[in-house]
């Protein structure tokens, strides 16, 4: 159903409650941005005061990301039939509880319990709010404007996030846990007068029980042999037989899907090109930042003595970058196209990652550093509000939370197993009692695997270029059912949209 709000906005003029709308889902955006960026400069504190050894550490920022990845095909699909509002507003909710729950808790079980509870709720926000501007946002210039908005909170959010762990963690880190929980609840309350109902999905023909319980479990089974993967060894038993048992599992669930009447994953949306793009480029942009960000974490902290605050402020530029552009890169997309913004998103990030290759123990800042910084905020601006466009153009609005679920499951694997790859990468080069100059040698590899990692991102986006603009109402291949029709016919491009989709 298309919201009532949708087509009586004009163009370029939005009502107050419009906006309403758009800040409690950027609230929630940013909250789940902000929420991972700060428990990382926590742990130390954490770990001291509950006494919990590093492989318990690890489980408090693996719970979340556990819970997040695992179920977001099933939270979006839930989305879909359930209902959007409802499905977004009572997944803050749990989400406010869990924020509660991991600032009061005296123990590392239920730190990590409420971690994954709080990763289980994000998996619903997330691909429910993103439907929710899909269907209320117009296709075309309105929705782009919203969408930058909307990601560009997400960027804040991790940038700021890095720099109130800094300072929230100096008195307690309960405030870390603490701070997202009155946040929520000020968007909940919000939430409820603004956000407009949908109608849940009335002609699906019932639910798809088994692929929601087999795709649940192969993503959960998935991230967690990953995560687990550095620790375990990559070529141990465990690994490589949990990778056999995701690759059957994935088997069996895509062999329900194809025989389901109402699947949690149409497969046919991906049958278009732009469709894969936009799920693979997510993977390698998302990943190779969380590998990027991971190392010179370590690098600052470890090697140059930073503390953590200095360590956030030195991000700030990149975070500061995106924040300011939030408002220009819709308008940017409506001229040019997302094929065209990923692909220079993602060369900006090459070079900002080979730059930073040059660090050595003595760092300048201003002309060692902060071009990468720079460099990596205008690429952020870029690829992200397009990646989102780019997924989410010419899908019907009842399968708008099905893509935004895929989207989300895309940059949280990617993230997933990109990190580990950098981190078994920089530990195979890694030796006992090495001298500063050994670890920093150690590092090195994994940062040319993150600049790899952007170059296959860069080379995945390529082929975009070669299809013709009609232009950002890419139609996903369709299942010949009535009602299926695509949504660019608002735009009056349908016919060439679709020899677009199937000439890719």
């Amino acid at each position: 159903m298309t919201s009532p709000l949708t087509h009586p906005v004009p163009q370029g003029r939005w009502t107050p409650r419009l906006w309403g709308t758009l800040l409690v889902l950027c609230a929630a955006m940013f909250l789940d941005a902000l929420d991972v960026s700060m428990v990382g400069v926590a742990l130390p504190s954490i770990g001291s005061e509950l006494d919990l050894s590093t492989s318990t550490l690890q489980w408090i920022v693996s719970g979340y990301i556990l819970g997040y990845g695992g179920l977001l095909l099933l939270g979006g699909r839930t989305a879909d039939l359930l209902g959007r509002r409802q499905v977004f507003l009572v997944a803050l909710g749990v989400f406010a509880l869990a924020s509660l729950l991991g600032g009061l808790v005296d123990s590392g079980p239920l730190l990590i319990a409420s971690r994954f509870i709080k990763g289980l709720s994000a998996a619903f926000t997330a691909p429910a709010g993103l439907s929710i501007i899909t269907t209320t946002f117009a296709e075309g210039p309105l929705r782009n404007r919203a969408l930058s908005i909307y990601t560009t909170c997400a960027a804040t959010g991790f940038s700021m996030g890095l720099v109130l762990s800094g300072l929230l963690t100096e008195a307690s880190w309960r405030l870390t846990m603490l701070l997202p929980a009155p946040i929520a609840v000020v968007a909940l309350l919000v939430g409820l007068k603004l956000i407009p109902r949908s109608e849940r999905e009335k002609d699906h023909r019932g639910y798809d029980i088994p692929g929601a319980i087999i795709g649940t479990a192969s993503m959960l089974l998935l991230v967690f042999t990953v995560v687990q993967a550095p620790q375990a060894g990559w070529g141990s038993a465990r690994t490589l037989l949990s990778f056999l048992a995701v690759a059957v599992l994935l088997t069996v669930f895509v062999g329900i899907e194809r025989r389901s009447p109402s699947p949690l994953i149409r497969l046919g949306v991906l049958r278009s090109g732009s469709q894969i793009r936009a799920q693979l480029g997510a993977m390698a942009f998302f990943g190779s930042y969380v590998g990027f960000q991971f190392l010179v974490t370590l690098y600052m902290q470890s090697l140059l003595g930073w503390s953590a605050l200095h360590t956030a402020l030195a991000f700030l530029p990149a975070g500061a970058l995106v924040a300011l552009s939030s408002t220009k890169v819709g308008a940017v997309v409506d001229r040019f196209g997302t094929p065209r913004l990923i692909a220079t998103g993602f060369g900006l990030m090459v070079v900002g990652y080979a730059l930073f290759l040059r660090v050595d123990l003595d760092p300048v800042y201003a002309s060692v550093i902060l071009p990468t910084m720079l460099l990596i905020g205008a690429a952020c601006a870029l690829v992200f509000p397009s990646l989102n466009i780019q997924a989410t153009n010419g899908v019907d609005d009842h399968e708008q939370g099905m893509v935004s679920g895929l989207l989300n499951t895309s940059v949280q694997v990617g993230g997933a197993i990109f990190l580990a790859v950098v981190t078994a990468v920089v530990t195979a080069n890694s030796s006992e009692g090495s001298s500063p100059q050994a670890v920093l040698d150690s590092y090195r590899p994994g940062l040319m695997v993150v600049t790899g990692i952007a170059l296959a991102g860069l080379l995945i986006t390529l082929p975009g270029l070669r299809t013709r603009r009609p232009r950002e109402s890419v139609v996903v291949a369709r299942s010949g059912e009535p009602g299926q029709s695509a949504k660019s016919a608002r735009t009056g491009a349908e016919s060439e949209s679709e020899r677009v989709a199937v000439r890719d």
